[in-house]
């Protein structure tokens, strides 16, 4: 046989109303979209097999003129298969960083399957794609599920080492449907490094009650090799103040995605931590910012 299908799973969702569509800014790439629209990422290794209960989950945000790809761990329920329970959280749930977003609605069919070949095949519902969405986005929403059910693949151990790995996707059980009345789906799609956000924050999540030290961990690239990171102190009253800067290396060197890390040692409070690329010609501007909102206890 060409392939050995592992893993088969289908859900039918009754009784959902599609999930209110998303705020305008949200369904058009910026007018003024040029080269900064697309990472500087040129590769995005796969995760690696956790033994976490949480499912990766991936997003899209903005930063500066383009729209990225972001990724949570989420606690998700589900029915054994951490692909389609990964897939079901995309697109019915709410990230926990507000300001990201998702296109999808909610399915009311969901089928996963994966092939000894590293072939995943999703089979989703039309009801899942809105329709008011430029291409721009369409393509991302697109790579956003393709990122998703790659990543909780691989999070599980369902993927085979040292193979490419590639998403079939099938609407109502059919090929060559037009996604979001943009993209035509005939073909495997593959992961596409250029959409990956040029930095974003790992842990700790957003809205995350933490103890200290805290422990910042993230993945990112710069052209120098290095990112730099602000902690903002909030106050009772609202005002934010500066607290504490500083440069971490990113692990891969210069212009290749590569992880960080650092430790922070504040007292207890509110505090919004900002993760960015320096701009050597203007002190003041943060390219590629990530940010997050915790409480330290």
């Amino acid at each position: 046989m060409a392939s050995v299908v592992v893993l088969c799973t289908a859900l039918f969702l009754t009784g959902c109303t599609p999930d209110s569509l998303p705020p305008p800014a949200d369904t058009t790439m910026p007018a003024s979209a040029g080269s900064s629209a697309t990472s500087a990422v040129t590769a995005a290794p796969l995760e690696s097999a956790q033994s976490s209960a949480k499912l990766p989950v991936y997003w899209l945000g903005h930063s500066g003129n383009g729209v990225f790809l972001y990724r949570e761990f989420l606690a998700v329920e589900g029915n054994g298969d951490p692909i389609q329970a990964a897939l079901l959280a995309m697109t019915t749930d709410k990230p926990l960083d507000s300001d990201y977003f998702t296109p999808w609605k909610k399915p009311s069919k969901l089928g996963v399957s994966i092939s000894a070949k590293n072939v995943i095949t999703v089979d989703i519902s039309a009801d899942a794609f809105s329709t008011n969405v430029d291409e721009g986005i369409a393509q991302r929403a697109l790579a956003q599920l393709v990122y998703t059910a790659t990543a909780a693949a691989a999070n599980a151990g369902l993927i085979v080492a040292n193979q490419p790995v590639q998403v079939s996707l099938l609407v109502d059980g059919h090929t060559d449907y037009l996604a979001f009345d943009k993209v035509k789906l005939d073909k495997p799609l593959v992961r596409d490094s250029g959409f990956v956000a040029p930095v974003w924050i790992i842990d700790p999540q957003e809205g995350s009650t933490v103890k200290s030290p805290v422990l910042v961990t993230g993945q990112g690239i710069s052209g120098t090799g290095e990112l730099a990171w602000q902690l903002i102190k909030r106050g009772s009253d609202g005002r934010e103040s500066p607290y504490q800067s500083g440069t971490v290396a990113v692990s891969t060197g210069p212009a290749q995605l590569g992880d960080f890390s650092f430790s922070l040692q504040p007292p207890a409070g509110s505090y919004e931590l900002r993760v960015f690329r320096a701009v050597p010609t203007d002190p003041a501007a943060q390219d590629g910012i990530d940010s997050k909102t915790i409480t330290v206890s």
